[in-house]
């Protein structure tokens, strides 16, 4: 619960700020922690939490990558963590990250470890961070160890802005293809329909079928808008379950083309975060079991969650792998086999995430530069045979009377 409080110190400033404690007596304890005498407090949770609901407050992965290398700067110069997230929390641009900092630095004040503070906003923090955190508590290379988090999450940010924006192009495109000819039928069809159809001469067949289904796009249009809108609901219905998320995962990737492009997303994201966390210290089985919560699939977190029983049972990563060849591509498996005869896994695991990445690099140009002629040519055609069936007629009519 988040309580706020006012209160004074031993030289009798006065405070306010919030305090979050399960309860009002555990919150009263942690100010008195801090040598402070508290006049009033009361409990801040419901105002918080919709605050921290509003449409346009959120913290964003680059918030989170700026965030983790000025904390290894501040480290590195032997900043002290509490005054590294005081002095962060009153420079943030994002209202909901400093105010999320200043709760972090209250935890801190109060006795709490960095893991252990993060781990209360995991809508901020993932579990992939924490833990990564934590290894660095207990090795003592915190501000390696937030260089490295914020190195990793800036090649993830920049992978995952650019295949969202490849994706964005020809969703746009579609779009923009449907409103024109949505247009065309509800608007400019039924115009020049009435000319055709005044002048009394013989209809081609073609023209006859675009002004049937411009008249029924204009007398039953909103059927279609129901349907659509009865869609939208049933999409999302399926995806706000555990069993549609599952299905909308797997046919993301069975699309042709864009399957192959999140299959290499996801796997250089594996490879990367294996990588990361192995060369930080941290055991395997910890290392596939993050992996497998931060991935973004559920089918690939089913196979890293297989091959996690697998590695605990004394298998090696690369016969776990070997038993996924659907989702783990052979030239995969090889390489982690090689890593693990050779014992620098680590290594090939780096040159795996660049490889990957690379992949998706190419297989990004590879859609962009199928997509974009093809999306022309289907606009231009679409837009040009409904044209040519409902202006033939009128040119025909034209050089009659002429």
């Amino acid at each position: 619960m988040l309580f706020k409080y006012k209160a004074a110190d031993q030289d009798g400033m006065i405070k306010e700020g919030q305090i979050d404690a399960p309860n009002r007596d555990m919150a009263i304890s942690g100010l008195q922690r801090r040598s402070l005498v508290v006049i009033s407090i009361k409990d801040d949770t419901g105002r918080k939490s919709i605050l921290s609901l509003t449409f346009f407050e959120k913290v964003s992965m680059k918030d989170i990558v700026i965030l983790s290398r000025q904390i290894a700067t501040l480290f590195d110069a032997q900043v002290s963590a509490l005054k590294a997230f005081s002095m962060l929390a009153s420079n943030s641009d994002n209202k909901l990250l400093s105010r999320k900092l200043i709760q972090i630095g209250d935890d801190l004040q109060g006795g709490i470890s960095i893991s252990g503070a993060l781990s209360r906003h995991p809508e901020i923090f993932s579990n992939f961070y924490i833990n990564m955190v934590k290894v660095g508590e207990e090795t003592g290379k915190l501000n390696q160890v937030f260089l490295h988090l914020a190195e990793y999450l800036d090649r993830q940010y920049s992978l995952t802005s650019k295949t969202r924006n490849a994706l964005i192009y020809p969703v746009f495109v579609i779009f923009t293809f449907f409103v024109v000819m949505g247009l065309m039928f509800v608007v400019v069809i039924p115009k020049l329909s009435a000319i055709i159809l005044d002048s009394g001469q013989e209809v081609p067949i073609y023209t006859k079928v675009i002004i049937a289904l411009s008249n029924f796009f204009v007398s039953y249009g909103f059927i279609l808008i129901i349907f659509l809108v009865l869609l939208g609901v049933w999409f999302w219905r399926l995806s706000s379950t555990e069993r549609g998320k599952t299905y909308l995962d797997k046919t993301r990737l069975e699309i042709p083309l864009i399957g192959n492009l999140y299959k290499k997303l996801y796997l250089s994201r594996i490879s990367d975060n294996l990588d990361t966390m192995l060369s930080s210290g941290v055991p395997i089985v910890r290392s596939i079991d993050i992996t497998s919560e931060v991935v973004g699939s559920r089918v690939y977190r089913d196979v890293l969650r297989d091959a996690s029983d697998s590695v605990k049972s004394g298998l090696a990563l690369s016969a776990a792998f070997e038993r996924h060849g659907e989702q783990i591509p052979g030239i995969m498996v090889q390489m982690v086999k090689v890593g693990e005869e050779t014992g620098s896994l680590g290594n090939i695991l780096k040159n795996l995430t660049e490889f990957y990445k690379r992949e998706v690099d190419d297989a990004i140009d590879t859609l962009v530069g199928l997509i974009e002629p093809f999306m022309i040519v289907v606009l231009g055609l679409g837009v040009g045979l409904l044209l040519v069936s409902v202006l033939m007629p009128i040119y025909n009519l034209a050089g009659g009377i002429g």
